[in-house]
């Protein structure tokens, strides 16, 4: 049987309350565990993620990266209506390369110029004024798949 006198709480049962800014001798004195002064001392205070004082932050001095679709784009060798005047008969890209038109690549032909004569046209591509004006010539417009 224990005695009234020898009664105390289980360990871990009960807990100091924390006194802040009650002295230096507490070791919670001084700024009372707030660390400096100022903004981040109170409360909902601070400073967002990456902020630099006013100093353009890293994220924006440093150039922009990442996935860009420019390689991957379909580069036309553009032929003008000017240019096929001076050709006769069925136009290929094969005929444009052979005769120093074009380097390589898909052809779309625009409707820069005017064109007189009748021509067969194959091409990738063709401006709607293109094929206007190749129609209204007399000609016919061909469309090859890439």
């Amino acid at each position: 049987m224990s005695l009234l006198s020898q009664l105390s709480p289980k360990d871990g049962s009960t807990h100091y309350r924390k006194r802040v800014g009650r002295g230096i001798g507490s070791g919670l004195g001084g700024y009372s565990g707030k660390g400096g002064k100022g903004q981040t001392q109170r409360s909902g205070g601070g400073i967002r993620r990456g902020f630099e004082g006013g100093q353009t932050p890293l994220h924006r001095r440093l150039p922009k990266f990442g996935f860009t679709n420019a390689a991957f784009a379909t580069e036309y060798s553009i032929i003008n209506l000017s240019q096929l005047e001076k050709m006769s008969g069925v136009v290929t890209p094969e005929t444009l390369k052979k005769d120093g038109f074009i380097q390589n690549g898909p052809v779309k032909v625009l409707g820069n110029g005017t064109l007189k004569k009748a021509l067969t046209v194959k091409a990738q591509k063709f401006s709607e004024t293109a094929k206007k004006a190749i129609e209204a010539a007399g000609g016919k417009v061909e469309v090859i798949k890439l």
